[in-house]
């Protein structure tokens, strides 16, 4: 959140003049903003951006919950004898030419922490089931009927677009999804339920690491206080801003002394 200020030395001296001298009954001076906080929405880029790519607790707690699920190993029975071997269990073990069976798990459930939603796409070759894929949350939309309930699921790939009905002879696109309390037909994310804690911990991060930058300590003001009264000319003050970003700030520099001059006085926040 930036508040409009401008350094006093910095104003134009024709701003000056034109600005009749008053005189206060007080001295206090006041600066104030509308704080208005910015939270993440709860989109599935948003939260896979700033919950499993950006924060470390966020990103681990996916990654345990899918692993786990992921680890549990498929069983086939007919009647009560095990199978171990069948298409389907050979299907489980490699769903697709670019997967294994613990990636593809992995990733359907990393869709439905993130999304709430997952999609899984069967391929069929000679009336077979051959193949399963995975299809991106973000790039799937619901189309509804006119009882409202859904007809069809469109996914959009780019300028492609594929259009799934949901009735049709032999294998649909199958839709998982967790319990929404407000959606009839989309889950709800787990991790849109932590995104004011996951949002107050990226920001705590960011405040860190910022004041870590800036030598870890309160930052405080020069003050110009020349005898004969005037301003910085525009080179002393670039001048100034550039020894006090090379000279100043960072880790490495934390505690050393300030030499000021020509009028400069320090004054700590």
């Amino acid at each position: 959140m930036k508040i409009p200020f401008r350094l006093p030395w910095r104003q134009a001296a024709a701003d000056r003049k034109a600005v009749p001298e008053t005189k206060a009954s007080g001295g206090l001076l006041t600066l104030a903003a509308e704080g208005r906080a910015h939270w993440t929405g709860r989109s599935y880029a948003a939260l896979a951006r700033e919950g499993f790519m950006k924060n470390p607790i966020a990103h681990r707690s996916v990654r345990l919950i899918a692993e786990a699920a992921a680890s549990v190993s498929w069983l086939l029975y007919a009647g009560d004898s095990e199978l171990t071997e069948h298409p389907l269990l050979a299907l489980m073990r490699r769903p697709n030419a670019r997967m294994a069976g613990p990636e593809f798990f992995e990733a359907l459930h990393g869709h439905l922490l993130l999304s709430g939603n997952a999609y899984v796409e069967p391929l069929l070759i000679g009336g077979e089931l051959r193949e399963l894929h995975l299809l991106r949350p973000d790039r799937i939309s619901v189309v509804e009927g006119r009882d409202g309930w859904p007809e069809a699921y469109e996914y959009r790939a780019g300028g492609l677009v594929r259009r799934f009905a949901v009735e049709t002879d032999g294998l649909a696109l199958l839709h998982l999804k967790l319990f929404h309390p407000l959606d009839d037909h989309l889950g709800f994310p787990p991790l849109a339920a932590a995104q004011v804690a996951l949002d107050l911990h990226n920001a705590a991060a960011t405040w860190n690491k910022a004041l870590l930058d800036n030598s870890a300590r309160p930052s405080g003001a020069l003050v110009y206080q020349p005898k004969e009264g005037g301003n910085l000319s525009p080179d002393q003050y670039e001048r100034l801003k550039l020894e006090l970003d090379e000279g100043y700030s960072g880790p490495m520099r934390a505690g050393r002394p300030l030499l000021l001059e020509g009028g400069l006085d320090w004054k700590s926040m």
